[in-house]
């Protein structure tokens, strides 16, 4: 991940609280998070806590921030105000060394897999111990071979990237993604593309690793009835904050427009199709000038 100069990086105070959460279950405390891109804004005020232990879903239409919220909490990009903490420590205060610890203590399964092309099923797997480790070689072959079993793809260990399905690359990124045994699980959106096969066996590998492992899982999607049937919590953005939390269960209930539209998919709502554009008559006219 990149990072941003030291003397660049907006630094916000500690003394904000989190009025609705009990701080000792808060394992990421987002309060009054600000993030415009130029002046594009992303994020107006946004609020959410991840509870330790569950699986909190992170939903909302495309455009709305999702990904840019994971890249907040791993510090790839900070917050032109608010505060971002995790594990009780704002993420924009953190020295590189200490947000470098901090990442440790977290797996990414990435949008697209990203497995390294080069590399076997097995070296993928292994490459973040041998990175942030000294094991010997028995050791890291028993990890390896573990969490690949854990996916079902032991058999594939020898394989390349490019011999993959589209579901089998996911599942080795799930293995790579917990072969450290992180504190924290974050998934930006692992349904993507996958066959009804693959994505059932995707939603039940995330279920059982937040339950085997204990950790704590946050899960980015736009797969309302994927997502539903795994998570704890679920916040619903729009507009830069959080429009709806609660249940999947409350929130299916829910009476809100936007996230009726939401949630049904309805094409009739709050939440637009277009983009924010000119009058589309008078930009016509002007290009048949």
């Amino acid at each position: 991940m990149s990072r941003q100069n030291e003397d660049e990086r907006p630094r916000v105070s500690d003394s904000q609280s989190n009025p609705g959460a009990d701080a000792a279950e808060a394992v990421i405390d987002v309060r009054g998070v600000h993030y415009a891109i130029g002046d594009r804004p992303i994020f107006a005020g946004l609020d959410l806590t991840v509870k330790r232990g569950l699986i909190t879903a992170v939903m909302g239409p495309s455009g709305t921030g999702k990904t840019t919220l994971l890249r907040l909490i791993t510090g790839e990009i900070y917050a032109g105000s608010g505060r971002v903490a995790v594990f009780g420590r704002d993420v924009g205060t953190l020295t590189s060394r200490e947000l470098y610890a901090t990442r440790r203590r977290m797996g990414v399964l990435f949008q697209n897999g990203a497995l390294l092309t080069d590399l076997d099923v097995y070296e993928n797997v292994a490459f973040p111990v041998r990175e942030h480790t000294d094991l010997p070689e028995s050791l890291i072959r028993k990890l390896v071979l573990t969490k690949l079993e854990a996916v079902g793809l032991r058999g594939a260990a020898e394989l390349m990237p490019a011999e993959l399905s589209g579901g089998m690359a996911r599942r080795v990124a799930l293995a790579r993604a917990i072969v450290t045994d992180p504190e924290i699980l974050i998934y930006d959106e692992p349904f993507v593309g996958l066959d009804p096969i693959s994505l059932g066996v995707i939603l039940r590998l995330v279920k059982q690793m937040n339950d085997a492992l204990k950790i704590t899982s946050v899960v980015v999607s736009h797969d309302v009835h994927e997502i539903a049937t795994i998570a704890d919590y679920s916040y619903l953005l729009s507009d830069g904050k959080v429009v709806a939390s609660g249940t999947p269960a409350e929130l299916a209930r829910s009476d809100s427009a936007t996230v009726r539209q939401f949630m049904t998919g309805g094409a009739e709502g709050p939440v637009r199709f277009h983009y924010p554009a000119p009058d589309y008559a008078e930009e016509l006219m002007e290009v048949a000038r």
